[in-house]
């Protein structure tokens, strides 16, 4: 039971019930994950928009996200959103188990691209240390054809991933998947 109170599918009324209703018919249910951003309607929406935004982005794909938001999670020790990623990378995007073990031990070793690994990496290592970006970092991912829109969008990715770890860990949401 998370430490602060939820609203539950059952009992969402205005705003709550109508961010609810996307979230149900996007994912068939509304995780825990997304139940404990119902104390605050305003930012369970905003929350929602962004995962929509993502859900729909034209250079950012569906593998590259969830890999980098399981590995994020690894490191912020969150079990929720590493299982949650880690269940989507293989049920959803049908990746063997074993490739998704793989990059949990080494990220260089994700099954992706050249251009999504860069962008992986990069955000892994914005997220470890974000003293530790330079310039040429930003080259990199330039010469690898990622626009500044991509780097940006990448870069929050991670970062809101680290925001929702400590909110998952310090509100106690259980696992529901």
């Amino acid at each position: 039971m998370p430490l602060i109170h939820v609203t539950t599918p059952e009992n969402a009324q205005g705003q709550v019930k109508e961010v609810y209703d996307q979230v149900a018919a996007a994912f068939g249910r509304v995780p825990n994950a997304m139940q404990i951003y119902s104390a605050s309607p305003e930012l369970l929406a905003s929350s929602w928009q962004g995962i929509s935004y993502y859900s729909q982005h034209p250079t950012l794909n569906f593998v590259l996200l969830a890999m980098m938001r399981m590995l994020i999670s690894e490191a912020g020790k969150c079990d929720y959103c590493v299982g949650f990623n880690e269940s989507l990378l293989i049920n959803v995007a049908g990746l063997p188990a074993e490739q998704v073990a793989a990059a949990r031990r080494n990220p260089a070793d994700a099954p992706l691209g050249e251009k999504d690994k860069a962008m992986l990496l990069f955000t892994l290592k914005a997220t470890h240390d974000s003293n530790a970006v330079s310039k040429t970092d930003i080259d990199h991912l330039h010469a690898m054809g990622w626009t500044d829109r991509d780097i940006l969008d990448g870069l929050g990715h991670a970062a809101h991933m680290v925001a929702a770890d400590v909110l998952l860990n310090a509100l106690k949401v259980e696992n529901d998947f």
